[in-house]
């Protein structure tokens, strides 16, 4: 464990460094080219030709993951909830609370990034520069999103987004250039999990092992990517301050602030809030005994690392059964992911914004929900979540590789987001141990 942490803050630091280098590279640059406009051109050249293709063997990487990802992931944690029909009271107050967190997460996400409008702060000579860099795709999904728009929200066309009649057209996309549609994805691997809940215990076992091992590679494939990583934030972000000046910085800078404001109103008043409506627990007791968890959560960037604590301080210090935290933690640390969920939600929105998307009431409930199923299927590893938000991006219209935007900054939002990640899994174990009725004797 403490290998694969050192680990992986050695890859966070690469990558802040990478970041630190592109962006002073690109702002050099760009100085030179004020001093010298005849390097302009071959700035350029450089950026198309060079820079930007070595960062899309990283995107690309990512990209190849998308669709068994997903797929596996969702099955894979519908399949290992056992047979659904003898869940019994405690799992409905658990999957109750988690998704009642991951939803109150990216509601919140949401509501301020439509406040903030980070996105749209950019001036409009550099979001034209940055649409025109992608001009094909981003026409291309504009017209998609518009003509949607324009047939409005309803039951069949519900029907028809959820369930199209041909699932594998629908993941792969008419323009094989780019993602398909998630959400249809998304559904079919809930159903056949939910399905493989009533296999034969022999043959479901076959079947986890099976998506066990799917997951296992699509991670390795992840890792692999995330090994690219600093260099590809270093190229990507030199080329993007090269093309279209530092204005964006303080736009992305933006976004970072309003997600770390978010979390920590998730964090401290959400989660106050459900405290005081469904236990008797004094606050400022249990944020005290937290203390441990979210410094060990933060720090690691992992639930699953901070699990041995997280167990040892709700038994120890909050006096939760141990019949509770034996169920609901261990479950938490894979699914309960309101900060992930939360993120997801505000990373769409921006690009969407920088893009010129306009996302509407509708749209965005569907991204709500969509963050939550997905948030669930993340890999429990740094930059987990980052193909997940590609195949979002690209189910709402929005150019996928507007990730690389917020690549720089992503593992000081991931460290915040698995605070508040294990934050929510203790909380839930409380109120639910709670809810509880001690064993008969």
């Amino acid at each position: 464990m403490t290998t694969h942490r050192n680990s992986s803050d050695r890859l966070a630091t690469r990558i802040m460094i990478g970041l630190v280098i592109g962006v002073v590279l690109g702002l050099a640059v760009r100085q030179a080219i004020a001093w010298w406009p005849a390097l302009g051109p071959r700035a350029d050249w450089t950026m198309t030709e060079i820079f930007d293709p070595f960062g899309q063997v990283f995107l690309r990487l990512l990209f190849f993951v998308v669709v068994p990802l997903v797929f596996g992931s969702l099955a894979l944690g519908v399949l290992q909830l056992g047979r659904l029909d003898r869940l019994g009271p405690l799992a409905v107050r658990t999957f109750a609370l988690f998704g009642l967190n991951m939803a109150v997460g990216v509601a919140l996400g949401l509501l301020l990034m439509n406040a903030l409008q980070p996105g749209a702060r950019i001036d409009a000579d550099t979001r034209d520069r940055m649409i025109a860099e992608h001009a094909g795709d981003t026409a291309r999904l504009q017209q998609t999103s518009n003509e949607q728009r324009e047939r409005g929200f309803t039951f069949a066309t519900a029907v028809e987004m959820f369930m199209p009649r041909n699932l594998l057209g629908a993941v792969v996309g008419k323009d094989l250039n780019r993602i398909g549609d998630v959400l249809p994805l998304i559904v079919f691997a809930l159903l056949v999990g939910a399905a493989g809940t009533t296999l034969a215990e022999s043959h479901r076992a076959g079947m986890q092992r099976a998506l066990e091992t799917l997951n296992e590679l699509m991670v390795r494939i992840v890792h692999w990517a995330l090994q690219l990583a600093p260099f590809a934030v270093a190229a990507l972000l030199c080329s993007a301050v090269v093309k279209f000046g530092a204005s964006f910085l303080g736009s992305l800078l933006l976004f970072a602030g309003g997600v770390l404001a978010v979390m920590a109103v998730h964090l401290f008043g959400t989660m106050s809030v459900l405290l005081k409506v469904f236990t008797r627990r004094p606050l400022g007791e249990f944020f005290s005994a937290v203390r441990v968890v979210l410094v060990t959560a933060f720090s690691t960037s992992s639930s699953s690392a901070t699990l041995p604590t997280t167990i040892q301080v709700a038994r120890e210090r909050l006096g939760v059964s141990a019949s509770t935290a034996g169920f609901v933690l261990p479950l938490g640390a894979t699914m309960n992911m309101s900060g992930t969920a939360l993120y997801e939600g505000c990373v769409v929105l921006f690009v969407a914004q920088v893009f010129g998307v306009d996302l509407s009431l509708g749209q965005q409930v569907t991204l709500l929900l969509l963050a939550v199923l997905s948030a669930v299927a993340v890999a429990g590893i740094p930059g987990g979540s980052l193909p997940l938000i590609m195949g979002l991006l690209a189910t709402f219209h929005v150019p996928p590789e507007g990730i690389a935007l917020v690549l720089g900054i992503d593992r000081i939002l991931d460290m915040a987001r698995t605070a508040l990640n294990v934050g929510a899994d203790v909380v839930t174990a409380c109120i639910v141990d709670e809810a509880t009725p001690p064993p008969k004797s």
